[in-house]
């Protein structure tokens, strides 16, 4: 199965769902301010936000003309260039070498599978990469990663249970500049984040990398559950203020039918998706593409 069709499989509930209501909206006949409340409401429908949908709906409004609302594929063109506009108003950065990439995020949203997607992924970029076990609180969460790096085959440096996050941070580091290692990624424990002493530890963590490894380009990626919807404005707010956020990887993309929100993260938040997860394999993980997914949702 080629990129797209994974993308396009994984959006396929948010898809059926625009759809349906688009298709309904125009076998309404409405036409001028009823048809734009209506599409408002569709948009919103699918967890964009309300500040969003209202800048999608003028930019349609200005761009349409009253006659032309009649013609869905006219229409729908149209949006489909106002939301991936929206979209790439956070731009993707380019991940360089050495990377030191750290994933941060809630209780459950994926984390430690990403990081297993993650090496994968850098591996097959014919990257060498090791992964940190900076989870040092959740019972057995060193033991699941070390699954994922066995499966990717990439080294792991974890410590004990309980142990100082940091130091391992620290040791995956000294291991790495002394491989000569192209990539750290490292997996953080997942906290609440409306706890500052936790979020205080991701702000530690972060400076023991700035410090000992200064060279390296270091990506600070939130890790959101796609289903979580327009809640996950919340979360990345609070981790960006935190730890300056480079962007996200969405997971869980194939279970949720209100993808819309990312387009809210993107636009208000200037925080761009980087990554997604598109199925629970370990080669499941792409770049994100902005066109890919709003031809996927539309």
């Amino acid at each position: 199965m080629g990129i797209f069709s994974k993308i396009r499989n994984a959006l396929k509930k948010t898809k059926e769902s625009l759809s349906s209501a688009l298709s309904n909206l125009f076998s309404k006949d409405k036409i001028g301010g009823e048809f734009y409340d209506e599409l408002e409401e569709i948009l919103i429908g699918a967890d964009i936000s309300v500040t969003t949908a209202e800048e999608v709906v003028e930019e349609i409004r200005s761009e349409a003309k009253h006659e032309r609302l009649k013609d869905k594929q006219f229409v729908t063109d149209l949006l489909k260039d106002v939301l991936e506009e929206k979209l790439v108003e956070a731009e993707i950065p380019e991940i360089k070498y050495p990377a030191v990439i750290m994933l941060v995020g809630v209780n459950g949203v994926g984390k430690t599978t990403t990081v297993g997607k993650l090496a994968n992924y850098f591996l097959n970029q014919k990257k060498s990469v090791t992964v940190a076990a900076a989870d040092t609180f959740r019972a057995a969460a060193a033991d699941q990663l070390s699954i994922w790096a066995e499966r990717a085959k990439v080294r792991i440096v974890k410590h004990e249970e309980g142990s100082d996050p940091s130091a391992v941070v620290f040791d995956a580091l000294s291991s790495a500049k002394a491989r000569g290692t192209d990539v750290v990624i490292i997996d953080t424990a997942g906290r609440l984040h409306v706890k500052a002493h936790l979020m205080e530890e991701l702000k530690k963590m972060s400076r023991v990398v700035e410090r000992e490894m200064p060279e390296a380009n270091f990506y600070k990626l939130l890790v959101l559950d796609a289903t979580t919807g327009n809640n996950a404005s919340n979360q990345a707010e609070i981790f960006d203020e935190a730890v300056e956020l480079d962007g996200i990887v969405l997971t869980k993309l194939d279970s949720s039918a209100k993808g819309g929100f990312v387009i809210s993260l993107c636009s208000e938040l200037q925080i761009p998706v980087i990554f997604t997860g598109v199925g629970e394999k370990i080669d499941d993980l792409e770049l994100f593409d902005p066109e890919e997914f709003i031809e996927g949702i539309l």
